[in-house]
């Protein structure tokens, strides 16, 4: 066999099993996984407890938002520090529903976000993993907000690498499902103060949600 034919015979070889792959993929469809409804995430998680009924969205922001479930709380603790928690969980992002970035839906509610920056948050495991730290503002509210992008056994603050991630392991798993995963807390006289009470509810939502985030 000359060395065209050769070469067109492995690129259609290459072909075929692309496709064949590609079909597969796409009549297996998703994996399943086993997980709780957000709506029995704890209602105390260390010295943070629930106030309030949790928030229901209105149908305009979930259709916009595409969510397969959410929790949207307020806890407080003992000493009167507020924060609220907010997680969007999507079951698959093959059909176009994907995380919704704060970065785009906040400014369009009137916040402005502010000294924006990493930090790193302690994992159950031992480990650390870097989430997004900005201080918005809206009017008189001033808070600050750490979020980052869960699921599938990763934790990872760029949309950017989510989006890869979750390519890589629809093929690699059949999964891609996922969370983003928001705290915000009122920022009072201290930022840093702000900032100590975010990380200690972060840490301690991180150990609770892979019942309801699976990994």
């Amino acid at each position: 066999m000359s060395k065209p034919s050769l070469r067109f015979a492995m690129l259609f070889i290459a072909i075929v099993a692309v496709g064949v792959l590609v079909n597969t993929w796409a009549y297996l469809g998703e994996a399943h996984v086993d997980r709780k409804e957000l709506k029995q995430f704890p209602l105390q998680v260390g010295e943070w407890r629930r106030v309030r009924a949790d928030t229901v969205l209105d149908d305009a922001t979930m259709a916009v938002l595409r969510a397969s479930d959410y929790l949207l709380r307020d806890y407080r603790t003992a000493d009167g520090q507020n924060a609220n928690f907010y997680v969007g969980y999507y079951a698959s992002q093959r059909e176009g529903a994907s995380y919704h970035s704060p970065l785009n839906c906040l400014p369009g509610s009137g916040w402005t976000l502010s000294e924006p920056g990493k930090v790193m948050i302690p994992a159950p495991d031992g480990s650390q993993f870097a989430a997004n730290k900005y201080i918005i503002d809206n009017g008189d509210s001033r808070s600050l907000m750490l979020y980052w992008y869960q699921g599938r056994g990763r934790k990872v603050a760029s949309e950017y690498w989510g989006k890869i991630y979750t390519v890589i392991d629809s093929v690699r798993l059949r999964r891609s499902d996922g969370a983003m995963v928001r705290v915000t807390v009122p920022v009072g006289e201290s930022e840093d103060a702000a900032l100590k009470s975010a990380l200690d509810l972060s840490t301690r939502a991180v150990a609770a949600l892979p019942e309801f985030v699976p990994n």
